[in-house]
């Protein structure tokens, strides 16, 4: 299964399906599926008797699938975790749709060391060299990414910075609390102005910067092929590998095999960890409260009272 040159956007989804399979290829149906919020999503059946998953939404998203094939290309290329292959993206005129094309990963049981190997998986991505991924002129940046992307539908800030802390300020609190303010009383607002200023009183600058998946919860988790670890729908960066682990325990925590594993191939500091969980689940979950409403300004104001001092 091949898919397209990076780069190349596609005039119809029957192009990806004859570049992959074949000339006289086609699409002979397309069932839905569970595709998150946000995009509709389609388990396609190809005449050469293959699958392919699509997620299609309207066509002037077409920026969502670009983006997240660049993401997932970066996690693949790496070669130490389980990342559907890309076919392509482009736009269908006749369906109206934008859309991105993938391998279909069928759903398989988990085998007895799936934990273990997924945690596994998941460091040696974080100790993969990634440098080549941070788009700066003089090579002095360490943490970003090759262009802005998505959280959600939200749009995600990865301007190349030198340092973590100044990254997490400036690309991903601030834009964050900026368009949570119609949420946030004005005495919150205090507060959290005063917590992007002493970010540096409880976060740190990581040993090493570390290829983040980005949007890690259980539902961008799958059992594939051999009852293997697949990770999909990415909001991809340049970042400290602790911002990913709190996101898996963000909407419940994974088995502890699975951090154990975990901590033997990238050790995790666990009690700098525990006090810096909460500011990286901050950014989630102001997403969420831009995304999504009221429903969690509750925990928001509850992270910003708890670090900001004032």
């Amino acid at each position: 299964m091949n898919g397209n040159r990076q780069g190349n956007i596609y005039h119809s989804l029957e192009e990806p399906v004859k570049d992959c399979f074949g000339k006289s290829a086609r699409v002979i149906r397309a069932d839905s599926v569970s595709g998150g919020d946000i995009n509709s999503a389609y388990r396609v059946s190809i005449s050469t008797g293959d699958r392919i998953f699509v997620k299609a939404n309207s066509i002037r998203n077409l920026n969502f699938f670009l983006t997240e094939s660049n993401g997932l290309q970066a996690l693949r290329s790496t070669k130490k975790i389980g990342v559907p292959a890309i076919l392509g993206a482009g736009v269908d005129e006749k369906r109206e749709i934008s859309f991105l094309a993938l391998e279909y990963i069928e759903s398989s049981p988990r085998t007895a060391s799936y934990w273990e190997t997924f945690g596994h998986e998941l460091a040696g991505l974080h100790r993969a060299e990634c440098v080549k991924f941070i788009n700066t002129d003089d090579g002095r940046a360490k943490y970003g990414f090759m262009e802005d992307n998505y959280i959600g539908a939200t749009p995600q800030t990865n301007q190349p910075q030198e340092n973590w802390i100044d990254f997490y300020r400036e690309c991903r609190l601030l834009p964050q609390i900026t368009m949570a303010e119609k949420y946030l009383e004005p005495a919150v607002r205090k507060k959290a102005d005063w917590l992007l200023d002493h970010l540096d009183l409880y976060l740190r600058e990581p040993e090493f910067p570390s290829l983040l998946h980005g949007d890690l919860w259980s539902g961008n988790m799958m059992c594939g092929k051999g009852g293997r670890a697949w990770i999909i729908d990415p909001a991809v960066y340049v970042g400290d590998f602790e911002a990913d682990l709190a996101m898996t325990q963000m909407f419940g925590r994974l088995p502890e095999r699975f951090y154990a594993a975990y901590d033997e191939v990238n050790p995790i500091d666990k009690r700098g960890y525990a006090q810096r969980k909460n500011l990286y689940d901050l950014y989630q979950l102001l997403n969420h409260l831009n995304l999504f409403g009221s429903t969690y300004l509750r925990s928001v104001v509850d992270i910003i009272n708890m670090y900001a001092g004032v």
